[in-house]
């Protein structure tokens, strides 16, 4: 039933990022180019994308358990610190630079798209650098 869940769950979420545009990195950007031709379609996506997390967190708040009997494991942490900042910089210029958060990017790929190939690769280089950098401490 877990496999079928994450499966059903994996498919929901890879067909809302293509209805959305949000696999297209073209349309991404055109949404981050407020100085230019802006594309503002993305920002209905987020607000609902927004509301729904809020709703689904404040109902998880509330249970001890999943769905599917998992313990619920939600984020405890209310700190603002620099690995935080550092963390959110650097996925922000990357999906300004290349269109492409990891989601999206991962459903591109799947359609065999060359660009979000590097992204993916360049994404999993810095969780291995981060993860080697990581360990060193």
């Amino acid at each position: 039933m877990k496999a079928l869940s994450m499966l059903l769950t994996g498919l929901v979420f890879g067909l809302g990022l293509l209805l959305s545009g949000m696999a297209n990195p073209a349309k991404v950007l055109g949404f981050l180019d407020l100085a230019g031709a802006w594309d503002p379609s993305l920002a209905f996506v987020m607000g609902g994308a927004i509301a729904v997390g809020v709703l689904a967190f404040a109902w998880a708040k509330q249970r001890q358990q999943s769905l599917l009997g998992e313990p619920m494991r939600l984020p405890t942490s209310t700190q603002t610190d620099r690995p935080l900042l550092v963390g959110a910089a650097l996925f922000g210029a990357g999906w300004g630079l290349a269109g492409f958060c990891p989601g999206p990017a991962l459903v591109a790929l799947g359609m065999l798209n060359t660009k979000a190939a590097l992204f993916v690769a360049a994404m999993v280089a810095g969780m291995v650098v981060f993860e080697v950098l990581n360990k060193r401490r």
